[in-house]
Formats: C-alpha cells, sequence, structure tokens
C-alpha cells in the first residue's frame, strides 16, 4: 500500500471520529440523564483524541489530515435533530442514535483493517477499533436499560 492509500484511509478514519465526536457531544446536549450526559460527552472527547492521533499518522506520511467530519455524519447529525425532536429528545432517541453511528464507524475500521497498512498504523487503527467496539457495547446497554426504566414508568 502507498503512502497516498494510507493518507486516504487515516483520513476516512478522521472523518469518522469527527462525526463520532460531533454525535456523541450533540446527544449528551439532548439526554436528561446526567449519567449518559457525562457518559456521551466523554465518549467524544475519546473520539476527538482518536482523530488528533490519526491526524499525526498522517503528517508523518507526509499527508494532508481531514479536520471535518463526513456530509454523511453531517446528515446523521441533521437526522438526530430531526428524530430528537419528534421524539421530544428522549434518552432512548438520542442512544439509538448514537449507536447507529457506532454501527457506521465499526464498519469502517473495519474496512481500514482489510488493508494492508504499515505495522505501526495497523496497531493504532487497530487498538482504535477495540475502543469503538467497548464504546458500542457500552452504549447498547446504556440504550437497553433506557428502555428498561422507559417501560417502567
Amino acid at each position: 500500500m502507498d503512502k497516498d492509500d494510507v493518507v486516504d484511509t487515516l483520513n476516512t478514519l478522521i472523518e469518522t471520529c469527527k462525526d463520532g465526536e460531533h454525535g456523541f457531544t450533540a446527544s449528551a446536549e439532548h439526554v436528561r440523564s446526567a449519567n449518559v450526559r457525562q457518559i456521551l460527552a466523554t465518549r467524544a472527547l475519546e473520539c476527538r483524541e482518536a482523530a488528533l492521533e490519526l491526524q499525526q499518522l498522517v503528517r508523518q506520511y507526509g499527508g494532508k489530515a481531514e479536520d471535518e467530519g463526513s456530509v454523511t455524519g453531517a446528515m446523521h447529525r441533521g437526522w438526530v435533530s430531526v428524530k430528537g425532536t419528534l421524539a421530544g429528545y428522549s434518552d432512548v432517541a438520542m442512544l439509538e442514535e448514537c449507536e447507529r453511528g457506532e454501527d457506521a464507524a465499526l464498519a469502517r475500521y473495519r474496512k481500514a483493517l482489510q488493508q494492508d497498512l504499515p505495522a505501526d498504523t495497523l496497531l493504532v487503527v487497530q487498538r482504535q477499533m477495540n475502543g469503538v467496539q467497548r464504546n458500542h457495547e457500552q452504549i447498547r446497554r446504556l440504550r437497553d436499560e433506557a428502555r428498561a426504566s422507559e417501560h417502567k414508568a
């Protein structure tokens, strides 16, 4: 894999991280639970840190690092806003959208891992994907808990 291909792959992941940062931040603004708000804010910060790490790698390969999210991510955030308005910004609705965002992130990381990345870059991408997987599982648990408490109310 040549350097341009590595840079393209990393820039796609940077967009994914930026999408996650913006998505978690937007969702945190609309949830009612202080605990969930804190978790989402922490996830947003972790996405930001992951993007910074990937941006540094892009620069090491001589590329220009992305600093924005994707068009798809912006559309998803718009949908989160619309859905939140329609659903009254319930915690369940926000967590469902976060989970959908993490599904997309996992798909992009899996695709990146199928590339012939240099060993040092592969380690970073694998470590970050493991974090995305943990986030996804945590968001799913929170969503399930929110659904259960909604049904009790």
